[in-house]
């Protein structure tokens, strides 16, 4: 009988043996004509720091949430110093969930702030357009989105508002207008915006990107890898002879399948692209290693180059830990390679998609973050945006208000929940912040109450001075707010800054009368807010919100605003 069952296990371990080389095959991800290509990389090692063993389960675990908690919790960090200031205790650090579902980190929105006890706001610029992409696809599917898949500053800016072209010397021009909160009537709506130097295909410099996909299993789905072709033939089009295009794959191993290729061979480019097969686990480190190699390897001075990540964000890092990931696109990102995301589909093993961790990985890559959800997606941010998503003309881009006492109040910042920055970090160029590209635009948005209101947002110091006090004593009694934006041109080391005044007598007494830009953007603000619950709308809901965009449509060429009034009603709707 013994016997019998050695002999039993012996002959099934053979088979396993003999089956295992085509196993690997199968997995590999790659067609049958490139797995001759397929090599092995370890990712590069991180100084002064142990590579991850296989012994060490609980450093592989380390997520990008994480890593901001412990830096959170550092004396040094600048975000630090400023939740200090407010009062605000450290995050703890997040606790380890069921590896199911799709993967958001809320962080806490902006409260309203006392002017005399914080009269300075500063951020970091945001381009990211994800969270709308996202949540666009929960409400077309019937659901509404988690609150933490909701930023609503990624809503607010997924839209161009066609500001002014800048004039000057600065390659962005700066504009303000304020008037009416639509969802309260005792306090003021300040609307910033930035609009970045049109990009020009003709006359942009040569690209020399670095497609990264991921052909891992999970990404067999409709929504992914045969989504993630469409897109990128798209793109393909986009080029010409002077742009270089490689392309590196990666699932449980990394490898080349196309080296430096002339953008006008297109041929060959698609052909690559087609022969791309999933299967496979999902290995990412070692591919973003190779992928910033073949940057390098076909590096353009005074050219973009950049890496495309692209995937479904179910994102096993392999040899290194997430905070170790983020220290090696850091450091790339100083040699003037960049990195942006695409997010497509909703991730394996039943829908792991790290948001979290696809907007992290553009923010420390000097790049931005966009999700893919259909091909008219993919057109708008791969064609009709292509020279911003491709060409930046500003990076560390950050922007301070000061407030003056004597006028207000009391402020609360709209979204940007991520990229507030200590105050002092405004002046340091060692910070990093925001890019913006070629013909962007970019909107922030304050709620603020006058010192004359009469329902304050918080209740006036009993022994601070009073506004007539302050008119008197400051001989910049007219200003309401005084706004500053600090950049590094192109290719620059030293920063500018710009300087933009915000007068009382600019504030205008009627809603109807603002621009449509002030408008539709209020509305998508409210919209965002609405979706995470509202709590600073009072009785402002979507019949309001509706009546709103319908005054805001303004020229409406491809149908997004209007795409927009659909998901309102569609979210108005599974509110019930």
């Amino acid at each position: 009988m013994k016997r019998r069952t050695v002999t039993a296990l012996f002959l099934t371990t053979a088979l396993v043996a003999c089956n295992a080389p085509q196993e690997r095959e199968e997995r590999s991800g790659l067609s049958p004509d490139l797995r001759q290509k397929e090599m092995k990389v370890e990712a590069e090692p991180i100084p002064n720091q142990p590579r991850a063993q296989p012994s060490q389960p609980a450093e592989l675990a380390v997520s990008a949430a994480a890593h901001y908690a412990l830096a959170d919790a550092t004396a040094t960090h600048p975000l630090t110093k400023m939740r200090q200031a407010e009062g605000i205790p450290p995050r703890p650090l997040p606790v380890a969930q069921e590896e199911s579902g799709p993967r958001f980190v809320d962080i806490s929105e902006s409260g309203v702030v006392q002017v005399s006890q914080h009269p300075l706001s500063t951020f970091s610029i945001d381009v990211d357009s994800g969270s709308y992409a996202l949540v666009r696809r929960f409400l077309s599917r019937g659901q509404l989105p988690p609150k933490a898949a909701v930023r609503v500053e990624e809503m607010i800016n997924y839209f161009d508002y066609a500001y002014p072209e800048p004039t000057g010397d600065h390659p962005f021009a700066v504009i303000t207008e304020m008037a009416p909160t639509p969802w309260n009537e005792n306090s003021r709506l300040l609307h910033i915006g930035i609009q970045g130097r049109g990009g020009d295909l003709e006359t942009r410099p040569a690209a020399n990107l670095v497609f990264l996909i991921d052909v891992s299993g999970s990404m067999s789905a409709a929504d992914k890898l045969p989504l993630l072709k469409s897109a990128f033939r798209l793109l393909v089009q986009q080029l010409d002879g002077e742009d270089r295009v490689s392309m590196v794959v990666y699932a449980g191993a990394s490898g080349v399948v196309l080296e430096p290729t002339a953008g006008d061979e297109q041929a060959t480019i698609l052909a690559a692209l087609e022969k791309l097969q999933a299967g496979g686990s999902t290995h990412g480190s070692a591919g973003i290693q190779l992928a910033y190699e073949m940057a390098q390897k076909g590096f353009r001075q005074g050219g973009i180059n950049r890496v495309i990540l692209a995937t479904d964000g179910d994102f096993n890092v392999g040899t290194v830990s997430h905070e170790q990931l983020l220290q090696l696109i850091e450091r790339k990102r100083q040699s003037g390679i960049s990195l942006t995301t695409l997010g497509f589909g909703e991730g394996g093993r039943g829908g792991n998609y790290h948001d979290h961790l696809m907007e992290q990985l553009a923010d420390h890559g000097n790049g931005h973050y966009a999700y893919i959800d259909t091909l008219n997606e993919a057109q708008k941010v791969l064609v009709r945006e292509v020279a911003s998503t491709l060409e930046v003309i500003a990076s560390d881009v950050k922007i301070q208000v000061e407030w003056n006492p004597a006028w207000v109040s009391s402020y609360r910042l709209i979204g940007y929940a991520n990229r507030r920055l200590a105050d002092e970090a405004f002046n340091n160029d060692k910070v990093d912040a925001g890019e913006i590209g070629a013909g962007h635009t970019v909107t922030a948005l304050y709620e603020v109450t006058l010192v004359d209101s009469a329902q304050p947002a918080i209740d006036p110091l009993r022994y601070g001075r009073s506004p007539s006090q302050e008119r008197k004593e400051d001989e910049k009694s007219h200003e309401l707010a005084f706004v500053k934006l600090r950049y590094k041109p192109e290719f620059g080391e030293s920063s500018r800054l710009i300087t933009h005044r915000v007068d009382i007598a600019t504030v205008q007494s009627q809603l109807e009368t603002t621009t449509v830009p002030f408008r539709f953007s209020a509305a998508v603000a409210g919209f965002g807010e609405l979706l995470r619950g509202g709590t600073h709308l009072g009785d402002w809901g979507y019949e309001q919100l509706q009546q709103l965009a319908t005054t805001a449509y303004g020229e409406d060429r491809f149908g997004y605003r209007r795409e927009f009034l659909r998901l309102s009603e569609l979210a108005a709707g599974l509110e019930g």
